[in-house]
This record gives structure tokens, sequence and C-alpha cells, in this order.
């Protein structure tokens, strides 16, 4: 007879966060919640942010075995049993480590103590059936794949078809396939160098002298990419005296692009959280003006937190509605137009993206980038800059936004990244830059300079 389940073990805490997920939180939020409220070990802690991550970034390969293996699909099952069968499935399906037998029992326990014991019968029958059938089949797989394209692709890296089909229309077969493997790998973790503080060396030589495996980036002359397990971030030397700050290395790639000027006015009229703005502070030596807006004081107090970290005084917060701002008619050197966007190029790093966005809600967004990028026309002086970017592969919300914008306004120019600049490795023809993750092991990334008259 299996032992009881304890309330404080991986599983627990994991399907903890799994409910608080599908109740609306996002899924990094609901991990720090339940580990802070845990006294999981070490060993413990990494297996249940693997079983939160895993089954929300695999939840649609996971239904499709509840599916073909329940009486009833994924979509009529109870919602939290639903949930306990994908932490059984995804222990089963993606993590080696743990014996299968181990997986079933665990699962079962769960069931049983969390209101479904009598459906802990049902759950034991359907994960052992899954093991039989993998066991019987050819490719040593119980899932049946369908076999007609993106579907195909969509089910077996658990992405939604229209994501799937989006990228098929851009890509030829073996890229999409390879996108879409790379978004379901874990994040690596990315550095930028403060420069005013430290130097890339002397961050790179003191987590070294740690034992953590440090890479340079062949393009970003302040980038680190740190490998494997590296625990508390605030731990890492020099977290507290400034010396970095955690920035994916496309983002990275955006300050470059923009590449502010000591002594310039520059706006970020979407800051928050900030990691962009005080970038532009440091390639500008904090020496100039940098307007970082962003519509609710509690989005911009992590900005405030690093600037303070960081030892910047360039930069001043402004509350607000960018495209109901004036803050200064035509004096802008600069703007970063960093717009929200539907993350379809981030679905790495944020594990639950995929299942919130939709062809209607990116509609939505479009009209709002474009909004934001007709107000931005106003800010800037004579022949000043406006960098507009995201962090989507959606064409609605990146090519076409800009083939409209130069359509209506042909007065204005693009620009081509200067062949010098970091972000030059990742233009295409046309003059904008986009960074494919699978070419380029970033997320993905879409930035396009426009010139003022």
């Amino acid at each position: 007879m299996s032992a009881q389940l304890p309330r404080s073990c991986a599983r627990q805490a994991a399907y903890t966060a799994l409910k608080a997920i599908v109740g609306g939180s996002f899924a990094d939020v609901a991990v720090d919640n339940v580990l802070t409220r845990s006294t999981l070990s070490p060993a413990d802690r990494r297996l249940a942010t693997e079983l939160i991550y895993g089954c929300v970034r695999r939840q649609g390969t996971l239904d499709a075995l509840i599916d073909q293996l329940a009486k009833k699909p994924a979509a009529h099952q109870p919602p939290h049993l639903r949930l306990i069968f994908h932490v059984g499935f995804y222990q089963l399906r993606y993590l080696d480590h743990i014996p299968p037998s181990a997986a079933v029992d665990t699962t079962v326990e769960l069931a049983k103590n969390n209101g479904f014991r009598g459906l802990s019968g049902f759950v034991n029958g359907v994960l052992r059936q899954y093991l039989r059938l993998g066991e019987q089949a050819e490719s040593g797989d119980a899932l049946i794949l369908p076999d007609t394209y993106p579907q195909r692709w969509a089910m077996e890296h658990s992405m939604p078809d229209w994501i799937v089909a989006l990228w098929q229309q851009q890509l030829l077969g073996f890229e999409v396939e390879a996108l879409c493997q790379w978004m379901n790998q874990t994040p690596s973790l990315d550095l930028r160098v403060n420069p005013l503080r430290s130097s890339v060396d002397e961050v790179a030589a003191a987590l070294e002298a740690q034992d953590i495996s440090v890479e340079r980036h062949p393009h970003l002359p302040q980038a680190l990419r740190l490998r494997g397990t590296v625990g508390n971030i605030q731990q890492l030397p020099g977290f507290a005296e400034g010396w970095w700050m955690v920035q994916d290395a496309s983002a990275q790639l955006v300050g470059h692009f923009l590449d502010p000027q000591p002594g310039e006015t520059v706006i970020d009229a979407c800051a928050a959280p900030g990691g962009k703005t005080l970038h532009l502070a440091e390639l500008m030596g904090d020496q100039g003006t940098i307007w970082a807006c962003d519509q609710t004081l509690a989005r911009l107090r992590k900005l405030t937190a690093n600037q303070n970290r960081l030892g910047m005084e360039s930069i001043h917060l402004h509350t607000g509605d960018s495209r109901h701002w004036h803050p200064c008619q035509h004096e802008a050197d600069r703007v970063l137009l960093d717009v929200p966007c539907s993350g379809l190029g981030t679905l790495q790093r944020h594990a639950d993206a995929r299942w919130r966005q939709s062809p209607l809600t990116v509609k939505g967004l479009a009209q709002l980038q474009r909004d934001l990028l007709v107000a931005a026309m106003d800010w800037v002086k004579p022949g000043g800059i406006v960098v507009y970017a995201t962090c989507t592969l959606h064409p609605q919300e990146n090519e076409d936004q800009i083939e409209a914008f130069l359509a209506d306004y042909p007065q204005w120019h693009l620009l081509p990244p200067d062949p010098a600049s970091a972000a030059a490795a990742y233009g295409c023809d046309r003059g904008w830059v986009k960074v494919w993750p699978q070419r380029s092991q970033m997320d993905g990334f879409f930035m396009a300079r426009l010139q003022a008259p």
C-alpha cells in the first residue's frame, strides 16, 4: 500500500500552484507564492518548479493523452482532476529520473489527498494504460499523433494550432518544428553587466569562482549567459553591488539599436519593468535625461529598485497612458516604443503565455501598438529616432505594423541597423531586425528604427 503523500511534498506544491494558474494567476507568480510558503528541501523545490512549468508548458500534449486514454476528454474532466492527470502524465512522459511506479503511485495519492479518493482507481488505471500502450507501440509512444500539419506539431509540442500555423506561414517545416522544440526547453539565464559599476571580465571571474558556468555573447558586449542551476539570484556575486541585472540577450539588442548618446533626451514610453530603461542609462553613461513612462506606479517599482541598486540618476518616472502624454513636444532625441505585445517570442520563458493569447487578443494589441506609434511622432525633434520593438513573432504586430505606418506617413524613413551595431547581425533585407529563437538561441524579437522628417 502506498504511503500517504505529505502536504508539503513537491507534487502537492505543484498541484496547489497549478490550481492558482487555472484560477488566473501568472505561472511565475504562482511558483513564487507556493515556494515562499513551503518547507520543501532544495531538491523538492526544483521538482515542484519543474512540474509546475512543465505541466503548463506541455498542457496541450497532456490534454491529448487524457482525450485518448480516458472515457471523457480533458475538457469534460473535473478541472482539478485534470491537473492531477497533468502531474502524473508529465512525470511519466518527460521526467526520466522518476521511476514509472513512483510517478503513478504518487499521483494516485495526490488524487486521494485532494478530494478525489473515489476516482483514485480511475487515475491509476489511466496512467497504467499509458504505460502498457507505450510498451506495445512500435514507436514506444502511447500518444497517437495526427497525420496532418500543423496539427501534428501542435499536439506533439503542446502549442495552440493557430500559433503553429502562423509560424508555418513564415518558415520551412523543419524550422517550424525546431522553433516549437526550442520553446519547450528550460530557459537560460542571461545577465547584462553594468559598465558603470563593473566589467564583463570582473563579473565572469566572480561567477566562475563559484563554479557557475559562464558564456560570452558574440554580438552583445555586456551579456553573459549562465548555464545550469544558479540558485538564488540575489545571492550571486555582484547583485547587491549593482554590477549586473537579469535581461535576456534579445532584449539587450534593443538598447544598442536605439543607440542613445550622452546628454540626449530619451523617452521610454512603455518602460516597466525597466530593464531596457536602465540599459539606456548605461549606454548614455548616466548623462542626459530619460523619461520612463508606464500606466501604473506599481509596475514601475521594480525599475526604481533596480535604479537604486545600479546607481542611476538620469531616469525620471511618469505614470500614465503614453497615448495621451505630451512630455516634450518635438524635443526628444530618441524614443523607445517597446510596446505591449502577444509575447510569442518568449514562450520558452513564459510557459503560460501560449494559452493566454488568441487571434482576437492579437487584433486588440495591434490597435494599441498603432496608437502608441502615432503618438510617438509628436515627441521627437526633426531627424529624431523612434525604435519600435516587440517580443513577438506575429507579422500583424511587426512587419505589417511598420509597413502600414510608412504607407500612412511616407515622410518618415526606415533606417537599417548601423553595420557596427550589435543588432546588425539580425538585420533583414527590408531594414528591420528580427530574431528567430531557433536560429539565434535567444527570445524572439522584432525591431524597426524610424527617423522623423
